[in-house]
Parts: C-alpha cells; sequence; structure tokens
C-alpha cells in the first residue's frame, strides 16, 4: 500500500488538562481542549467530543460527496451526534456509541437519486469505518531528552 496520504497533529500542555493542539503542516489555527470537570475546566472539546464530531463530519461529507456525484444538490444539510460513556469490565469510561442523525432536503429532483447515495456513502466514511472497526494505535511515552519511558505497538 504505499502513498497514502499521513498526517499529523501535535499536543502542547498549557495548564491543569488543557492543550493546545496543533494541526501540523496545515494553516489550520490551533484548538485549545480541555476535559471537563472536575479535571479540566471545558474551556474546549475533549477527546469524546472530537471523536463524535470526526464521525459527524465524515459520514456528513461522504453523504454531500455522493450527493453531488449523483448530482443532487441537498439543502439544509446538517448532522448532529450524541455520544454515549459507558463503563468497561473493570470499571473504566470508554465511548459506548455515537448516535448521528443527518438530516437534509435533497428536492423533488433528487429524491429518485437518493437511494443510491444512501446504500454507499457510509461505507466511503474513512472516520466512521475505521471507528466501527477498531483502529491500530501504538503508543510511545518518551522523556524530553528522548528516552523511551513506554512503546506498545
Amino acid at each position: 500500500m504505499g502513498g497514502e496520504p499521513e498526517f499529523s497533529i501535535t499536543l502542547e500542555h498549557l495548564d491543569g488538562y488543557a492543550f493546545r493542539l496543533s494541526f501540523d503542516e496545515t494553516t489550520i489555527a490551533p484548538l485549545l481542549v480541555d476535559e471537563p470537570p472536575p479535571l479540566g475546566e471545558s474551556r474546549g472539546p475533549n477527546p469524546s467530543l472530537l471523536i463524535a464530531a470526526a464521525v459527524a463530519n465524515c459520514l456528513t461529507a461522504s453523504l454531500l460527496f455522493c450527493l453531488q456525484k449523483a448530482r443532487i444538490q441537498p439543502t439544509g444539510l446538517r448532522a448532529s451526534a450524541r455520544g454515549r460513556l459507558a463503563r468497561n469490565d473493570q470499571g473504566r469510561l470508554r465511548l459506548g456509541g455515537i448516535d448521528v442523525t443527518l438530516t437534509l432536503d435533497p428536492g423533488a429532483e433528487g429524491q429518485p437519486r437518493l437511494e443510491r447515495c444512501l446504500g454507499l456513502f457510509e461505507d466511503y466514511c474513512v472516520v466512521t469505518e475505521s471507528i466501527r472497526q477498531g483502529v491500530p494505535v501504538s503508543v510511545r511515552v518518551m522523556e524530553t531528552g528522548g528516552r523511551v519511558l513506554f512503546e506498545r505497538t
């Protein structure tokens, strides 16, 4: 497989549980991320919110792409996502599910071509399909000087 796009981000600790999230090699402004109380102060989205936003955005963009290919110009396209936290067998919080609702008006002329997109768009959503199937994650903890303290691949 080689040649697939890559991306990177950088997190810089600010204070408490707040971090500056930078989207490397882009002109996107950094984002403040924070945990909700009692750990943080909710000064920005936390990782669970970012995942829900990514899933909803990816699904919406994927649907829009398919609709445009089918020459359907929807109006009022929007998405909402509701996440649920659940405890695992060890009592630790995990994402228990994300419910996404997409809303649009395909217009009368788009209605006949809509069905095909509804059967396809999820399969092309990189984020949603990755989350659904599980994402391999490698973890490395390093000291500032470069010494590896922990690594799991």
